[in-house]
């Protein structure tokens, strides 16, 4: 965030001109301010600050393509057109998520003078109704699998079964989870509990399973995390000089598209062909525990959700009944 603060002694706009889209630029120093102040004051996510850049910079782009002049300059027509070609490019989740970071910023430049009228409030998004999750999820074997093909005499691999252990059984965001602090594996009422600080601030504590129980031991104790609390609790893999730290780990988080590589070889290695993600675990935590007499709404409490709806997404049950059924068509 820092790299959107102008240096000392240096114009706005010259330190902007390269990064900003010229539609911006055209519109004024005040513009050019409001836009960067959009991104710096009014997101403090920084996964949704950076999916928010992506999403202004295409549109901009757009725009610019089509001979628009200036941010202040954009109308409705502009913003349902690309809208209308997103939804026919991309899936319809995808368009609405664009729609919504583009009504967003302009909420913010109409807030600040920069634009008489929002351009994108009065644009209607693709309609879009789910009752079903997309995110692929593993039978419960498969993920017993994956965790035990895990080689755990390094760190590397007590670390991966950790992180991958903890998705699963506390249901855990991989962005909570690589956000956690050694301090925050602890212990309480004789268990070993996590907290997890996730979107908007919320922090979840929850005690682990006896399984992830053991996997955090022996991360932690295997890799002699415990003396440094306040460090990174999941950390990228050191090569050189920065190998010779804590076991081979080095004090950096690991970032989340290195998580995400990660979990794609390991489950090419134990032979997985489901193309899995970081959220796979989440679903299959959550689709193991509702098929083993678990509770919907205990599951959005452990699960963190605000509302049983959301829940329901990550509920794959009725996968397995209609793999049985189509067995029935026997010719």
């Amino acid at each position: 965030m820092t790299a959107l603060i102008p240096k000392p002694g240096a114009s706005l706009a010259s330190k902007t001109t390269t990064a900003l889209s010229p539609l911006v630029v055209a519109a004024g120093a005040r513009a050019e301010l409001r836009f960067l102040e959009f991104f710096a004051a009014s997101i403090r996510n920084a996964h949704t600050r950076r999916a928010y850049a992506g999403t202004v910079a295409e549109f901009l782009a757009w725009c610019e393509g089509r001979g628009v002049a200036s941010i202040a300059a954009v109308q409705p027509l502009h913003v349902a057109a690309y809208i209308e070609g997103l939804t026919r490019a991309r899936a319809a989740p995808t368009a609405k998520l664009r729609l919504a970071a583009i009504r967003r910023l302009f909420d913010w430049l109409v807030i600040g003078q920069i634009v008489a009228a929002n351009p994108a409030s009065s644009v209607r998004g693709p309609a879009h109704s789910v009752k079903r999750g997309k995110t692929p999820v593993l039978a419960p074997e498969e993920a017993r699998a994956l965790l035990d093909s895990i080689n755990v005499t390094t760190p590397g691999g007590l670390r991966d079964r950790a992180l991958i252990g903890l998705m699963v059984f506390s249901f855990a965001r991989i962005g909570a989870a690589l956000s956690m602090k050694v301090e925050d594996v602890y212990v309480q009422q004789r268990r070993l509990w996590v907290r997890l600080h996730e979107k908007g601030g919320k922090v979840h504590e929850m005690p682990c399973h006896h399984s992830l129980e053991d996997y955090l031991h022996a991360y932690i104790d295997g890799c002699g995390l415990a003396g440094d609390p306040k460090g990174a609790l999941f950390r990228s893999i050191g090569r050189g000089r920065a190998a010779r730290g804590r076991q081979g780990l080095t004090a950096t988080p690991l970032p989340q598209a290195n998580a995400y590589a990660m979990i794609r070889r390991r489950a090419d290695a134990a032979g997985i062909k489901t193309k899995i993600g970081n959220h796979t675990f989440r679903a299959t935590g959550i689709t193991a525990y509702l098929k083993n007499g678990g509770q919907l709404e205990t599951a959005a409490a452990m699960a963190n959700h605000s509302s049983t709806r959301t829940t329901q997404l990550y509920d794959r049950r009725a996968d397995q009944v209609s793999l049985d059924e189509i067995e029935r068509v026997r010719i």
